[in-house]
């Protein structure tokens, strides 16, 4: 019980710097991006839910833990559960007005979030990169980009396991002469260019950086600018996928289908 998990690091640094920004911005897309452990009053049945629902004077919560064990802690026996993303019990609970009790008692990341701060955190990851469409005339390498969104990049893209084979961080100039940043892809899978731009986009919204832009661009190993991308960027190696297992997905596990509750 003793292990500091990412939440408990990222809670600690928001309690440390209450008035930093970005420091409570982290702290959120680990909540977003990590696997929760949703109590419930009993088994799952198929994708419908029964979640134990608390009355507090702050309002009505629902308790999730970010590790089973520390579930089990809090309710004193084995207790049933349903396993999701933060992303897809945000979205969840955001339909009903309900707040989140997280690791309580049982953490150092032991907090309430409001079900105001849940629809904000909804409202903020579903801010969805415009699509554009321009001519690169000259690739270089990135400058002047603050550490933050570096490793903003490096944490966000270690999640998108197999959905593109490398990412390259470049400068780029437009034929228009307009020059920016691009997070360019390549080989991404089919259907998963929508993903990695929204992940794109959280990196950028959850750094901190409080007016900053990052284009996004999709390219094939073959293409002619591969091996510019190559030379100039910096480079993310996506994780490659373990082979499945057959498995039945758990509720909650599909964000586009969250559980239902009754």
């Amino acid at each position: 019980m003793s292990d500091i998990t990412p939440l408990d690091t990222a809670h600690a640094a928001m309690e440390a710097a209450p008035d930093d920004g970005a420091a409570r911005l982290r702290f959120y897309e680990r909540l977003a991006d990590g696997e929760l452990f949703l109590m419930l009053t009993e088994e799952a049945d198929g994708d419908s839910i029964s979640p134990e629902v608390f009355e507090l004077a702050d309002g009505t919560f629902v308790l999730a833990f970010d590790r089973p064990d520390r579930l089990a802690a809090f309710a004193g026996r084995p207790a049933p559960y349903a396993a999701m993303s933060g992303r897809a019990l945000a979205q969840m609970l955001v339909t009903q007005g309900i707040g989140l009790g997280l690791n309580l008692e049982v953490a150092p990341s032991s907090i309430l979030i409001p079900a105001e701060a849940i629809a904000w955190l909804v409202e903020t990851l579903g801010n969805v990169p415009a699509e554009i469409e321009a001519q690169i005339a000259e690739v270089s390498p990135p400058r002047g980009l603050p550490e933050s969104l570096v490793a903003a990049l490096d944490t966000k893209l270690a999640t998108a396991t197999g959905l593109a084979a490398s990412a390259y961080l470049v400068g780029v100039t437009y034929e228009t002469g307009a020059k920016g940043h691009m997070l360019a892809f390549v080989d991404a899978v089919d259907g998963a260019k929508s993903a990695l731009a929204n992940a794109t986009g959280e990196a950028l919204t959850f750094s901190g950086i409080e007016a900053g832009a990052l284009d996004v661009g999709f390219f094939a190993a073959s293409d002619p600018i591969a091996a510019s991308l190559a030379r100039a960027g910096l480079r993310f190696d996506l994780p490659v996928p373990q082979q499945p297992e057959m498995v039945r997905a758990a509720p909650g596990s599909d964000p586009a289908k969250p559980p239902i509750l009754r």
